[in-house]
């Protein structure tokens, strides 16, 4: 019998949207049958930049017994989840400056081969979500990744409308079951596929 598929779920939220989205992928992966590490990213911003949100201290405090990603959990995945607010069209600087570190295991081949995916939130309405995930896509390629997006591969997607990976309208409220479901079901396909590849691996 295979061992079950490795899945890291990697992100960065400042408020608890991303966090909630990442809650929900490790629910599908774990369903899907996967061992799931759930780890966020250091807070690089400036105390006072915190302090002066409320909304971003708490968050803060209530995850402070998440663990923090380190590049231990990207070599024991075999597959990675990044989750990240969209900055500017862009992942979250945060992010960016933990997968900045990860040159040395990329050097060594140790992040290719991997499956990949995103997803993200932003404040309004188009507001980057699509550049946010094909910038990620891009360290990705780098790596050597194999790349699995939701797609339309799901009734589920033509309700969330995000083809790239999940993603959720912050303004809109906390994340509703649509993208919750479309966070779990993102999670159960990068499972479904990481689980093709290991069996095909082990033959």
């Amino acid at each position: 019998m295979m061992e079950p598929v490795n899945v890291a779920i990697i992100y960065y939220s400042s408020t608890g949207t991303v966090h909630a989205l990442a809650q929900a992928a490790v629910e599908g992966a774990e369903k899907a049958g996967a061992t799931v590490r759930l780890r966020k990213v250091a807070e690089t911003a400036p105390p006072e930049a915190v302090s002066g949100r409320a909304e971003w201290a708490g968050h803060l405090e209530d995850t402070a017994d998440v663990t923090e990603a380190g590049h231990d959990d990207l070599e024991w995945a075999d597959a990675v989840l990044f989750g990240t607010p969209t900055r500017f069209g862009n992942p979250a600087s945060q992010l960016r400056a933990f997968i900045d570190t990860t040159g040395p295991l990329w050097f060594q081949g140790k992040l290719a081969d991997k499956v990949y995916s995103a997803f993200t939130a932003s404040n309004t309405a188009h507001g980057g979500q699509e550049s946010t995930l094909l910038a990620l896509a891009n360290t990705f390629y780098h790596w050597g990744g194999i790349i699995v997006p939701p797609g339309y591969t799901d009734p589920l997607q033509f309700r969330s409308g995000n083809p790239y990976g999940t993603s959720h309208v912050t303004g809109d409220g906390p994340p509703g079951e649509v993208a919750l479901q479309a966070a779990r079901y993102q999670a159960r396909r990068v499972v479904d596929i990481a689980a093709f590849l290991k069996v095909g691996r082990a033959a």
